[in-house]
């Protein structure tokens, strides 16, 4: 059965679907404070029991800072509401989640601190720290603006939005007195391997790590959580398999969001349009924990802030800051879509202040020829590009006739590192294995692909298995845009590697000889640069008397290198369409001044529903990599590119300013954003 038919007509297997011999259920009590100092303790496994920290792996992970490590289970104080406590356990779910009301905590509310710009100034979070600001860095070089005709500053936010996969976060773990096994949906069984050997002090040969079928992701399934550790604390200790499954309340309170970032910015140009230099500030909203990605984030998205642009001169600071909340994580994007709002949003401003066409503006900064920015990262020769997405989006038709936005960015892809694959040949067909897992992007379209150019089987004797650690040696993880890139360079390797087994025994290849014998062939691509593409879009929205914004159309034409598969590209496209939608005009989550989340069902968190969902379309930029694959990536594009693009046609249609997504109805009917 087809990956596809087996998961749409409900066939697939999901971690909850394990059901294991003697299984213990897992549940939690949290904290229901976002800062306290914990008094007492009756009842339930605690830290005294379980003395672990969370590993920090997965995309954007750090080393972390060992005073600030994630508790497995909160000793002494509390960071955030959410925050696991204590852990209790039952023959089944329903049990389990009753006995949470036989541990009692007793608690010492503090003052918490929930906007990371007032946690600069606040009193530090915990004993001991000089200060909530944990990463300070300035990028580039300070300038002299005095030759400049314009100065324009603004300040933009990117709220926090939860991950909210359709599948929430799970795990099973089980002990044979030798080895730890863990089933679980994940993006990188080897991130996740890493991190049991790392917080529990097991070798590596110790742990397997199987993914099942795993139902989204978009950041959030490639690090490691407390629950994860708790489950198999547990399973060694008790020697019975341990299941924990996360409900939707837990994920909106102790998952890790994404964005949750603050960007000032300062533009300098001349009067007909010509950008100078650029200063800004990025702060992040790192959470009460270090080792998500909050450490990470601001100087990625610092060093990302010139765009596609041509700037010769720029200055960001970028700051990472405590603050009482969940630690943030990665979100499709992860850093990408706040540095290219920043930018091009103070391209649209500069364009109003000039009065003149914001791709006017944008077309006069493009880079004509690759360069190093100032900030550290390499720029594409991206006027070419401009000038074809200009034409191809109808840009010119559209504005003066509808409310329209554009954006233009550049794209970096997670491709340092490299990747693996495994190609097994044996009883007449093909197994085979990535070392970045997929949660939903279908990654067999492209394996087959690429093995049919290489091998000439037939793809029906294709079969691409989930992830396991005990089947492929090593590999990294499936995010960034990466995997038909890296992963797909692996593959083609692979592939040669058993056609020159084949020659090497038999003298000549052929499918027959192949699929008559047994061969296996791992390979990881050794890849150590970041490679970029280029991507623009176009979107039109109409705004009525009640604040109401109606998408109409989604344009994008992106350079994906060779399309491997265009529909599987406009499927990638059409879901980052539904999310940048999403961030841009009802997904957030809000705390009061306490600390306290606001937000309690995925409904309350904006996740939009299918009745809100506009036209889209995709066209593409035909600009082969010199990959292997001969691939570029598409995943995180849409959510980079809509909500600079809805912004702005949001802005057409109200005359207001757009500094901050989500866009309230409330804030479209006010009149606080005519300046």
């Amino acid at each position: 059965m087809e990956l596809s038919e087996k998961l749409v007509t409900g066939k697939g297997r999901f971690t909850d679907d394990i059901n294991l011999p003697g299984m213990i259920h897992l549940a939690f009590v949290r904290s229901p404070y976002a800062r306290a100092k914990i008094l007492k303790i009756s009842g339930g496994l605690t830290s005294e029991d379980i003395a672990l920290s969370v590993s920090s792996v997965g995309e954007g992970a750090s080393e972390g800072f060992e005073n600030l490590a994630h508790p497995v289970l909160a000793h002494k104080f509390v960071g955030y509401v959410g925050q696991p406590v204590a852990a209790v356990f039952s023959e089944n779910q329903y049990e389990a989640e009753d006995m949470i009301d036989s541990v009692d905590i007793e608690y010492d509310p503090l003052k918490a601190v929930s906007d990371p710009e007032e946690s600069i100034n606040f009193e530090p979070i915990y004993p001991g720290l000089k200060s909530n600001t944990i990463v300070d860095k300035w990028y580039g070089s300070d300038f002299n603006p005095e030759r400049s005709q314009i100065e324009i500053e603004d300040r933009f936010v990117n709220n926090r939005i939860a991950t909210n996969p359709i599948e929430p976060r799970g795990v099973v773990a089980a002990y044979d007195g030798s080895k730890l096994t863990v089933w679980m949906g994940t993006q990188s069984v080897h991130s996740i391997r890493r991190g049991f050997s790392e917080a529990m002090k097991l070798p590596l040969e110790s742990v397997r790590i199987v993914q099942m079928d795993t139902g989204g992701a978009f950041g959030l399934k490639g690090g490691m959580f407390p629950e994860y550790i708790v489950a198999a604390h547990l399973a060694m200790k008790e020697k019975r398999p341990v299941k924990w499954i996360e409900t939707r309340r837990e994920h909106l309170m102790a998952s890790r969001p994404g964005r949750g970032v603050i960007g000032k910015v300062r533009l300098f140009a001349d009067r007909n349009g010509k950008i100078h230099g650029l200063k800004g500030d990025v702060i992040v909203d790192n959470g009460a924990f270090t080792g998500g990605s909050g450490e990470f984030s601001p100087g990625f998205i610092a060093q990302q802030m010139a765009g596609p642009y041509k700037i010769d001169n720029a200055y960001v600071r970028a700051r990472s800051v405590l603050t009482n909340k969940a630690p943030q994580g990665p979100y499709r994007g992860a850093g990408r879509p706040e540095a290219m709002y920043f930018v091009e949003r103070m391209m649209d401003r500069l364009a109003d202040e000039l009065k003149m066409d914001p791709v006017d503006v944008r077309l006069l900064n493009a880079a004509t020829e690759p360069y190093k920015s100032p900030l550290g990262y390499h720029v594409e020769a991206s006027k070419p590009f401009l000038e074809s997405a200009v034409k191809e989006l109808n840009y010119r038709k559209y504005a003066g006739r509808e409310n329209v936005g554009f954006s233009f960015f550049i794209l970096y892809h997670a491709t340092s590192g490299g990747e693996s694959a495994r190609i097994l040949a044996e009883d007449g067909k093909l197994k085979v294995w990535l070392g970045g897992n997929a949660h939903g992007q279908r990654h067999d379209i492209f394996v087959k692909t690429l093995i049919r150019e290489e091998l000439g089987v037939d793809e029906d004797l294709i079969d691409v298995q989930k992830g396991d650690t005990d089947q492929i040696e090593d590999g990294v993880g499936a995010w960034g845009s990466r995997s038909a890139m890296v992963a797909g360079s692996a593959v083609v390797i692979a592939a040669r590697k058993i056609k020159e087994q084949i020659q090497k025994k038999a003298g000549k290849y052929s499918v027959d000889k192949l699929l008559e014998g047994s061969w296996d062939s791992y390979e990881f691509y050794r890849y150590d640069r970041m490679e970029s593409s280029l991507g623009a879009n176009l979107v039109t929205a109409d705004v009525d008397h009640l604040g109401r914004v109606k998408v109409k159309e989604c344009l994008a034409y992106y350079d994906l290198g060779r399309v491997l598969d265009p529909v599987n590209a406009a499927g990638q496209n059409a879901g980052g369409v539904v999310q940048g939608i999403g961030q841009t005009l009802y997904e957030s989550l809000t705390f009061d001044e306490d600390g306290q989340p606001m937000i309690t069902s995925i409904s309350d968190a904006g996740v939009l529903s299918a009745d809100l969902v506009p036209k889209s379309s995709i066209k593409f930029h035909k600009s082969e990599s010199d990959l292997p694959s001969r691939a570029k990536g598409i995943g995180e594009s849409p959510t980079i590119g809509i909500p600079i693009a809805l912004s702005r046609a949001i802005e057409v249609a109200t005359g207001l300013k757009i500094r901050e997504t989500p866009i309230s109805p409330e804030y479209l009917l006010s009149s606080s954003g005519k300046k």
